[in-house]
């Protein structure tokens, strides 16, 4: 047993050390500060928004620029910054709960295969190899396009094609860990499969599983936003950025701003999570090693 003070010392050097290794990482602490900004701005998007997002004001439609109006407004005369703002929350929302689902599928398919071996395992090896053998957003596409195109069926469309790399990444982990002498141990002092599995292995795979999660994220932002563009996402009058793109599509080169400010929007925050998991991983693999 890990007395408390042990405990405590091992995350305060844990925690520095992560400290200085986002300090000494200027890309990675670029890619946490993209991140973190924009988590307040979904959070704060109430206050900050300087206008209603679904407010139309045909008089105002397709203005550029302007004081009154720092990004323009849109077809129907909607501020395009306030539903920049707003579309934040609908990014974090789609990013979160397709991680947190795809990593919860495949940690537990990948953790009961890799552990118990057998048929069990090539089953479910086999079902997560067929499901790899598709481009992943092709059956994306498929899935969404045979439901109503929805936000909360566009999160399982991407769902299902999201967790086969995470039960790849954490099965391989697994076998590694399976006959280690920590669960060997546990093993002889008569621990049950289960309790061997949720409290001893998984909790040793939260490095790789946590890398794979951040560089999910902005993946998983990128693929909403293609499916909203295609119009099999997110649904107007929602304020999206795929979908605003696909809105300001027909209005180019003209009307530049339409498409500009919310495409800048996804390239900052898909690049900033993509930023913020090559530091996580950067510093997964040094405490390993």
């Amino acid at each position: 047993m890990v007395r408390p003070t042990s405990l405590s010392r091992r995350w305060g050097e844990r925690t520095r050390y992560a400290l200085y290794a986002v300090r000494h990482s200027p890309l990675s602490l670029i890619g946490f500060l993209i991140v973190i900004t924009l988590a307040l701005v979904a959070i704060l998007a109430p206050w900050i928004a300087p206008y209603d997002p679904y407010k139309l004001s045909i008089a105002d439609r397709l203005q550029p620029p302007s004081w009154k109006h720092l990004a323009g407004t849109d077809i129907v005369g909607r501020d395009l910054l306030s539903r920049v703002i707003y579309g934040t929350r609908i990014s974090f929302l789609v990013g979160i709960a397709v991680v947190a689902i795809s990593i919860t599928v495949g940690v537990f398919l990948a953790a009961i295969a890799g552990f118990y071996g057998g048929v069990l395992d090539m089953v479910l090896m086999r079902i997560t190899d067929g499901f790899l053998a598709i481009p992943g957003f092709a059956l994306a596409m498929v899935a969404a396009a045979v439901f109503k195109p929805s936000l909360f069926n566009m999160i399982w469309a991407i769902t299902l094609v999201s967790w086969t790399w995470n039960a790849r990444i954490v099965r391989a982990e697994v076998l590694r860990l399976r006959n280690a002498d920590f669960v060997l141990v546990q093993k002889a002092l008569g621990a049950g499969p289960m309790r061997m599995i949720f409290l001893h292995i998984i909790p040793n795979c939260m490095g790789p599983i946590l890398v794979q999660a951040s560089l999910q994220l902005g993946l998983t932002i990128l693929a909403s936003a293609g499916l909203s563009f295609l119009g099999l996402g997110v649904q107007p009058p929602l304020p999206d950025w795929g979908l605003m793109v696909a809105e300001g599509r027909t209005y180019l080169p003209g009307r530049w701003w339409l498409v500009t400010f919310p495409g800048l929007a996804i390239f900052l925050l898909v690049t900033g999570f993509l930023l913020a998991g090559d530091g996580i991983r950067d510093l997964v693999e040094r405490e390993v090693s």
